[in-house]
């Protein structure tokens, strides 16, 4: 016993003890509004694809996406970010692919609109990447190299189409320096000011990404590391930051999220726009391959990273489970 009679004078466990207690003085809350789908739409296939690396996920029909939009609407879902996938024989050194007004992206825009209208917030990724021979986000110069001011060009033609398919925002993920402005421009010129941008404002260069490169059939070889940031720098995340924001970024966004959630931190501590972080494929990939061998509780391990990521301040969360944990948080298991 402590000489002390009323040892410890404070306690914090006593904020602890109830499932209820615990609930309400919650500092943190994740509700389905704070989530959005990322979603991969395949040409020239008549059933979903599955994606080895990423169990439960698939590359959608035209059909199975119209009905995957409909039950995240159903769940409280905020949003949907779709991901074309051409046939192999329609990428090109330049892309176009993904400026054809009947391009995979484009037409998967137009019906997700047709399906759900205004009642998920239909986004587009503005990149070229997907439609690329070479498998770069960008146009080539003689030496291989992404021209950064050429590639600015197709963004500009990207951004219209888009908008014109029925896009509500529009992604660019490309990493080229001035992206926003020259997209923010083309799509005051054609009459889509109401069109907004989500800025792929901090977006790592990544070991995380792999399973994506399968999820959108990749013809990439080599790296991105010239134009994605390297993982050994934060101040240059806020030097990005400041630009897009001048250029006329509405939302910005952190890729991945996991791994840096202290660059999140930093950035939502910054700005007055809202702030997205990105739960990429290789950290949904970790968590859904420990669960399968019974190492971690697959459930508890999702709503615990959702958490901290929105912890960390993002406020809205790009992450495959969006439905699923949706529909867990509106059964009260959140």
């Amino acid at each position: 016993m402590t000489a002390y009679a009323n040892f410890p004078g404070s306690r914090p466990r006593r904020l602890r003890t109830t499932p209820t207690m615990r609930r309400m003085v919650a500092e943190t809350r994740l509700d389905p509004a704070n989530l959005i789908l990322p979603a991969f739409v395949r040409e020239g296939i008549d059933a979903p694809v599955a994606i080895s690396a990423m169990p439960g996920v698939h590359q959608h029909t035209l059909d199975t996406l119209r009905k995957a939009a409909v039950e995240a609407v159903s769940a409280g879902v905020s949003g949907i970010m779709l991901f074309g996938v051409p046939e192999d024989g329609k990428k090109d050194a330049r892309g176009t692919a993904g400026t054809d007004p009947d391009g995979i992206l484009q037409v998967a825009l137009r019906a997700v609109r047709e399906e759900v209208g205004d009642e998920l917030v239909v986004m587009s990724d503005l990149c070229l990447d997907e439609f690329t021979d070479h498998g770069h986000c960008g146009v080539l110069d003689a030496d291989g190299r992404v021209d950064n001011d050429a590639t600015l060009e197709r963004y500009a033609e990207m951004a219209q189409v888009q908008a014109d398919a029925g896009a509500h925002v529009v992604g660019p993920s490309g990493m080229m320096d001035g992206q926003v402005g020259v997209i923010r421009d083309a799509l005051d010129q054609t009459g889509h000011d109401d069109v907004s941008i989500l800025a792929y404002t901090v977006k790592y260069s990544s070991a995380f990404y792999g399973p994506f490169r399968e999820a959108v059939g990749s013809s990439l070889t080599g790296d991105r590391k010239t134009y994605q940031q390297d993982p050994a720098n934060a101040r240059e995340s806020l030097r990005e930051l400041a630009l897009d924001l001048a250029e006329g970024a509405d939302m910005v966004m952190v890729k991945p999220a996991g791994p840096y959630l202290d660059i999140l931190a930093k950035v939502a501590e910054s700005v007055d726009v809202p702030v997205a972080a990105y739960q990429i494929s290789g950290e949904y990939a970790m968590i859904e391959a420990a669960a399968e061998k019974g190492w971690i509780d697959r459930d508890k391990a999702i709503l615990e990273s959702l958490t901290g990521i929105r912890r960390a301040g993002a406020q809205m969360i790009l992450t495959y489970w969006a439905t699923e944990a949706a529909q867990w948080l509106g059964h009260g298991r959140g």
